[in-house]
């Protein structure tokens, strides 16, 4: 027997996710909060509504896309760009950082400039203290634009489309290669000297050996690109990224695991239990047999003893996990107090993946998760006016933390979950 209030709830989800995608979408033409025209030629998406982050993000762009609510055009418009802005040759930026060739960007601006570090949006005044390196995910992020596009699109062509004299596909191989990487593990690495932004949702935070985040989507990536040399019948290749990505899997369940179950965010700084990575690892297919199951129940268990979550919302690291009274993580860049932004607030852009992770051992509480999360979003609704925000970037009860309304990853990344929990058909 259907339950309707929980249908309901869903069904309240994905139409609130059509709207902030709509709210994020800026058309030709159109400027956000002094930023703009757009004169990239195509519609952009951006991280949200209002005045919320006025550029195109890579990595929320290609975060959102499973929800299946974003058109192919939107997506080859994005891809195309994207590529464009690739590194074409080694450029050493005036603060002292160095974007490679073949670097993807971590966003581009409106007229069209690509900005490789966090924390800028002038492309003279972009790099450190954000990273030695571009932000490292965005390299995998470009390959999952391409896969979704493929997937959902039904595009397999755009892989052969020349963009300034170099294949797709070529760009893909390029943009793979550019992270650090230890050859006998296949884990993405840096040190502190030379670091780079392991995942974006974490950019202030100083992560150095190896990284779990971007491993995880290194490994996905290869999946991926095996996929796709598979398609266009180059067998050799799609073996050698296969063989990456088995040695990637192995490495990463035994490289990052706690004794708990769940998996740490890093080998050297900042190597705390990482909530969003333990369950992203459930939820792009790294676990099987009793190791998933395990990572599963640990995060269950953390759900049940109110570590992790706070009105459906997912903090980084448990509660009970903390660096210190001051700091959620052991470094970070800025002077962010410990239960703000990346530092300890809480965030739905996770949600989704911790429901799928949970409701492998206990449907129960993943639907109560989910519960959780539509009703912190009902009672805050953007739509009901300029003083309501939700769904919020990130949020939590110490002086009623709440950051960036109408922020597009908090309603893309749970839909996509629960669609593939198939509780949109319920």
């Amino acid at each position: 027997m259907r339950d309707t209030l929980f249908h309901d709830a869903m069904q309240f989800a994905e139409t609130l996710t059509a709207d902030v995608l709509e709210a994020s979408r800026v058309y030709p033409g159109q400027s956000v909060a002094g930023y703009g025209p757009n004169a990239t030629g195509g519609t952009l998406i951006r991280p949200g509504g209002r005045d919320c982050y006025p550029s195109y993000w890579i990595r929320d762009f290609a975060m959102s896309l499973e929800c299946g609510l974003v058109s192919p055009a939107e997506m080859e418009h994005a891809l195309r760009l994207t590529a464009s802005r690739q590194q074409s040759s080694d450029w050493h930026t005036p603060s002292g950082s160095l974007v490679p060739r073949g670097a993807i960007a971590d966003h581009i601006t409106f007229d069209g400039k690509p900005i490789f570090f966090p924390g800028s949006m002038d492309y003279d005044k972009q790099g450190q203290p954000w990273g030695y390196y571009p932000s490292l995910d965005d390299h995998f992020f470009f390959v999952d634009i391409a896969w979704q596009l493929i997937s959902q699109g039904n595009r397999l062509d755009i892989l052969d489309a020349v963009i300034e004299g170099m294949s797709l596909l070529d760009r893909l191989d390029l943009a793979f290669a550019v992270p650090s990487v230890d050859a006998d593990t296949q884990l993405v690495c840096c040190d502190e000297e030379k670091r780079g932004v392991s995942f974006g949702f974490t950019d202030i935070v100083v992560h150095t050996g190896y990284l779990l985040f971007c491993s995880l989507l290194r490994f996905r990536a290869a999946k991926q690109l095996a996929q796709m040399h598979q398609l266009r019948g180059a067998q050799q290749r799609a073996q050698a990224y296969e063989a990456i990505a088995q040695t990637a899997a192995t490495s990463i369940r035994s490289t990052f695991a706690l004794e708990n179950g769940l998996l740490k965010a890093s080998t050297g700084k900042s190597s705390q239990v990482d909530v969003w990575g333990s369950a992203f690892a459930v939820y792009c297919g790294l676990w099987d047999g009793e190791d998933g199951q395990r990572a599963c129940r640990a995060l269950a268990h953390a759900l049940s003893q109110g570590t992790i979550a706070w009105r459906g919302n997912i903090r980084h690291v448990p509660t009970d996990g903390d660096h210190s009274a001051e700091s959620a993580w052991e470094q970070v860049v800025g002077q962010w107090p410990k239960n703000h932004y990346q530092n300890g607030a809480y965030w739905n852009t996770p949600t989704g993946w911790v429901c799928y992770a949970v409701a492998q051992v206990d449907q129960r509480a993943a639907r109560q998760l989910a519960t959780e999360y539509v009703d912190q979003l009902r009672e805050d609704d953007f739509r009901q006016g300029p003083k309501f925000g939700a769904p919020y970037e990130c949020i939590h009860p110490q002086g009623d933390h709440r950051q960036n309304p109408v922020y597009l990853t908090s309603m893309t990344c749970p839909l996509a979950a629960f669609k593939r929990l198939g509780w949109l058909a319920d």
